[in-house]
């Protein structure tokens, strides 16, 4: 999510807006106590209002559609009502089982624009709680130069014989991780999982990573995106669930072969015609790697840049923001 609010911030920029950013923690213009998500106080309303002081228009990443921190959302929500605001939504409670039962998220106000990034999303928006959403898909450098393969699999140590599937998520239950390391196992690479666990899925990632039969990696000691997709021979994205999925997109980016799970919003993204394999079934993938055809390679690398540039974000932003009279 982080990634997707510093593109939105960069595109901003360019259509003429000073951008402030804020947040509980990090790297961040201003930060408000109570707002990180592992905050256990909660945030005052007094002090959201003094780092918003000055600004015209609020883009809330995901802080007002997902109570990861539900004291920092019910205040935000609270503070917004009546400004002008962007409800960027990436995920929803009813999308994550441990929140399934919050009925009351996210809100609404005549001040506020929701942008969905899928149109699954935007339709169980408005089937759940009655609000209309705009759909943005997440947008990519579709220029982006490819990395340094014989750089990064060195720092890896990985042989130059050596056949890598590589899994760039977090781990996670709805990641699916045996998956990925049942398809590594049946194509005969090394599996490679660049993401550390998170809520409690430590113990579990250990026993799942102990018990593959084929060597596996875990962790990214710092590469860029370019040079994890170069050193790697096929990606797999094998979750149950995803709000976007970024890997789809990015393998297309950086011309790497990918299999991926059957999650909803995949059947959305591979409707705009790519070309993936199926994470369940290793037999496609393993003639592909046997075989190589670049047309596929090719014709996803089309896809993105055709549907997913940041050219589109920018066209797409300035059409938005200007319908509202919200540009500079």
């Amino acid at each position: 999510m982080s990634v997707e609010a510093a593109k939105w911030a960069t595109v901003l920029r360019e259509l003429g807006f000073d951008v402030v950013t804020v947040a509980g923690a990090g790297p961040v213009d201003r930060t408000v106590d109570g707002l990180a998500m592992d905050d256990t106080t909660s945030p005052s309303a007094t002090d959201v209002q003094t780092a918003l002081g000055g600004v015209d228009l609020v883009v809330a990443e995901n802080i007002c559609s997902l109570p990861m921190n539900m004291a920092a959302t019910l205040t935000v929500t609270d503070v917004l009502a009546g400004r002008p605001a962007v409800l960027h939504h990436h995920d929803f409670p009813w999308q994550r089982e441990r929140f399934a039962d919050i009925r009351d998220i996210p809100g609404d106000d005549r001040s506020w624009m929701h942008v969905t990034t899928t149109e699954l999303s935007a339709a169980e928006l408005q089937a759940r709680r009655g609000i209309c959403a705009t759909v943005v898909h997440n947008a990519f450098d579709v220029d982006a130069p490819g990395g340094n393969r014989y750089r990064a699999r060195a720092e890896m140590g990985i042989e130059p014989g050596e056949r890598v599937l590589l899994q760039p998520t977090r781990a996670l239950p709805r990641k699916n991780v045996s998956a990925g390391v049942a398809l590594a196992e049946a194509v005969g690479a090394t599996f490679w999982l660049t993401g550390s666990a998170e809520e409690g899925y430590g113990p579990e990632l250990e026993r799942v990573l102990a018990r593959a039969n084929v060597r596996t990696i875990h962790g990214n000691p710092g590469l860029e995106p370019a040079d994890l997709y170069a050193a790697a021979d096929a990606v797999v994205l094998p979750s149950t669930w995803e709000g976007f999925g970024n890997p789809a997109i990015e393998s297309a980016i950086y011309r790497r072969p990918l299999a991926i799970g059957d999650y909803p919003v995949a059947e959305e993204l591979r409707s705009f015609g790519f070309q993936w394999f199926p994470a369940s079934d290793p037999a496609p993938l393993q003639a592909w790697l046997e075989h190589p055809d670049v047309g596929v390679i090719d014709t996803n690398h089309a896809v993105a840049r055709r549907h997913f540039s940041l050219d589109r974000l920018r066209r797409q932003l300035r059409h938005l923001l200007d319908e509202r009279g919200w540009l500079p």
